[in-house]
């Protein structure tokens, strides 16, 4: 590849990482002021639909773009190009047309199955974004394949501000002028419609002036034309495609099953309709704060993934191997202090975002799917890299089936807090199972004893020195949100300088390593400058 051409890639590629980022931060960070405003009975109402939307927004936004990103790569020519998305078009179409019909018309009996008949006006609403997912994720899987990432990030920023303000507008409106719940979450899930319209708004004209006029070539490979037949590729879009896209929404279809069964185990428990809704509220809490977990952590191992293919089509099994053990690694190290972090920090981080410290040991216990969630996502980028898509989709979904089954039993015996232990055993069963399925070879190479128990000791010492430090603070801060602002700033940036310290003192991670990390090596390079000087 020319150099001018490798830099642009290179460009592109940060800049799409970076409007992902800023999406999701956005994604998560919104719900906590618009928690305070419309309190935990309110929030229960967005979050039951939430996931639907959800996995609208994982098809349209990563899942089926970076697919047909890499179906577009695949073809040098213009007119293949132009068929590839015409047919890749009438798939997802037939797709998104299904998901509407079935949510539009059965909004009904689907808010009867979540518990509560009135969000029916809710599902109706978030249907409609399903009509636009051809359009969205052909558009930004036709730039990502011809390595344009510029409309595919300003769409993905432009969308979540348009949704994120509707939210708020809607929030705002249901305090100023006392509307139900229901009609604020109503409002609140039109901004996905229309946040969906703005973003194709943004990439409709770029593909327009940049569209090439067809240049079919007589002597095109019969091969490749066989590969754009709707048999080839419905089968691609089933196996690699839906891969890709399940394992970008596990955390969306957790809480989808949540929403089908918490509610409805709490109120078999015996606690009223009332009850129950605020208790659910108090559960959803755990989502923003998971969220940027995960986003902290895989903002720097998905840094890494681009080598790992690289070196997976160079044949190059031992780079394979380092980059797949840095991969891990890292994943590991990060997920773990934030998990860790986030759980000794849970009861003034409740009461700073949420203003109280209500559920805050079920909150705690869901703070480990942070950490697993990290290891599955690392586990399935390398099977996926060598191809083993159905072990790792059967994985995924055998998870699913774990939730299914013991969510609202759990529930009804243990209460909320049973609904997040469910999480943390079907996630545990799928990292598991995607562990063992792993070549023996990068098993060997990514886990050994040293490492897990100085990362262990590590994580021990940062949590003992964080809560130690919290529960001096106490002593001397009020028992209020200012108090508990100060308690969780000074154990963050406390709970930080002591695990990177331990993690130098008991050299958990390589050299290698540490210089995989963005910004770190050039860190480095300046201390050691400094260094020699003195």
């Amino acid at each position: 590849m020319p150099k001018n051409s490798a830099k642009n890639l290179m460009r592109g590629a940060l800049l799409l990482s970076v409007s992902a980022l800023i999406a999701k931060v956005l994604s998560a960070v919104y719900r906590i002021p618009f928690q305070n405003l419309v309190g935990n009975t309110g929030f229960y109402v967005y979050q039951q639909v939430y996931p639907i939307y959800g996995i609208g927004m994982t098809l349209a936004l990563s899942g089926l773009p970076n697919f047909i990103s890499k179906l577009v790569a695949e073809q040098a020519d213009i007119d293949l190009r132009q068929r590839l998305l015409k047919r890749s078009f009438v798939l997802i179409s037939i797709l998104s047309l299904g998901i509407f019909s079935l949510l539009y018309l059965q909004a009904g009996p689907i808010a009867q199955l979540m518990g509560d008949g009135q969000l029916a006006s809710l599902i109706r609403t978030v249907a409609f974004m399903f009509l636009l997912t051809p359009f969205l994720s052909v558009l930004r899987g036709y730039f990502q394949g011809t390595f344009d990432m510029r409309p595919t990030a300003i769409s993905q920023v432009v969308e979540q501000l348009v949704r994120v303000g509707v939210i708020l507008l809607a929030a705002s409106l249901f305090v100023h002028h006392h509307w139900s719940y229901y009609k604020m979450g109503t409002v609140a899930m039109s901004g996905a419609f229309l946040g969906g319209l703005i973003a194709l708004a943004v990439m409709l004209p770029a593909y327009c002036r940049f569209k090439q006029p067809s240049q079919l070539s007589p002597t095109i490979a019969e091969q490749a034309l066989e590969q754009l037949r709707y048999i080839h590729l419905t089968k691609r879009f089933l196996l690699e495609g839906g891969s890709i896209a399940l394992f970008s929404a596990t955390m969306v279809i957790f809480q989808l099953l949540d929403s089908f069964s918490v509610t409805k185990g709490l109120i078999e428990s015996g606690q009223t309709n009332q009850l129950a809704y605020n208790l659910k509220g108090i559960y959803d809490r755990a989502q923003p704060l998971v969220q940027m977990g995960l986003v902290v952590t895989m903002a720097f191992v998905t840094t890494l993934l681009p080598a790992l293919s690289n070196a997976r089509q160079a044949n190059k099994k031992v780079l394979f191997i380092k980059v797949t053990q840095q991969l891990v690694h890292l994943a590991l190290v990060l997920s773990a202090a934030a998990s860790v972090g986030l759980i000794v920090l849970m009861p003034w981080i409740n009461q700073l975002l949420f203003g109280d410290r209500q559920g805050s040991l079920t909150l705690a216990l869901y703070m480990v799917s942070i950490m697993l969630v990290a290891l599955i996502n690392v586990f399935s980028s390398v099977l996926q890299s060598l191809d083993h898509f159905k072990v790792a989709t059967v994985a995924l979904l055998s998870g699913f089936i774990i939730k299914l089954m013991f969510n609202q039993i759990f529930t009804r015996v243990f209460g909320i807090a049973g609904s997040s232990f469910v999480t943390i055993i079907a996630l545990g069963w799928i990292a598991f199972i995607l562990f063992l399925r792993t070549p023996t070879y990068l098993k060997q190479a990514v886990f050994n004893h040293n490492f897990i128990f100085r990362l262990l000791l590590a994580v021990l010492i940062m949590g003992g020195v964080v809560l130690l430090l919290a529960v001096y603070l106490q002593l001397w801060l009020p028992n209020n949100r200012v108090g508990a602002g100060i308690t969780t700033l000074v154990g963050i940036f406390g709970g930080i300088l002591v695990f990177l310290g331990a993690m130098v003192k008991l050299q958990v991670l390589s050299t290698r390593e540490w210089l995989a990390l963005p910004y770190v090596g050039r860190l480095l390079r300046h201390w050691q400058t400094k260094k020699h000087k003195f």
